[in-house]
């Protein structure tokens, strides 16, 4: 396969120009994901796994255990219609509005997707984290890898 750009049918639509992922060589890198459900961007943004917004669209409350989950599953599904899988990833780039609050929650859920030995086929990536002002939809978290096919 040469290099390409890659829509998943299985995730939510980007918020801008952009493809779900992108294949150089044998290197798949994805944009970031954040915790929407499948589908358009006009239906992705109303219905957000974790998050209650008010009538402005401004989040009242939010579950980050439920974010992280829904962040991780868009992931699974574009490394998988991608031709690649989790055990594949290599690198993970966490963006959380509230690392002091939230660190150690996305953390129990980041190992159980990502963490593990060799045997696990789970992928124990290096990761980094940071704590970011904004993100460009109403959540809390959201997460970009690089993996290999």
């Amino acid at each position: 396969m040469s290099d390409a750009s890659i829509m998943s049918t299985r995730a939510p639509e980007p918020v801008g120009p952009y493809p779900h992922a992108k294949r150089a060589g044998n290197l798949l890198f994805l944009s970031g994901f954040g915790p929407r459900t499948p589908g358009p961007k006009s239906e992705s943004l109303q219905k957000i796994p974790g998050v209650t917004l008010d009538e402005n669209g401004a989040i009242v409350e939010y579950d980050i255990e439920a974010q992280c989950r829904s962040c991780f599953d868009n992931i699974v599904a574009v490394l998988e219609d991608s031709g690649s899988r989790l055990a594949n990833v290599v690198d993970v780039q966490v963006f959380l509005t509230n690392i002091a609050d939230d660190f150690q929650t996305m953390n129990k859920v980041f190992a159980e997707y990502f963490a593990g030995p060799p045997e696990s086929g789970k992928p124990n990536p290096t990761r980094t984290t940071v704590e970011v002002t904004a993100l460009p939809a109403p959540i809390c978290v959201e997460a970009k890898v690089i993996a290999t096919i």
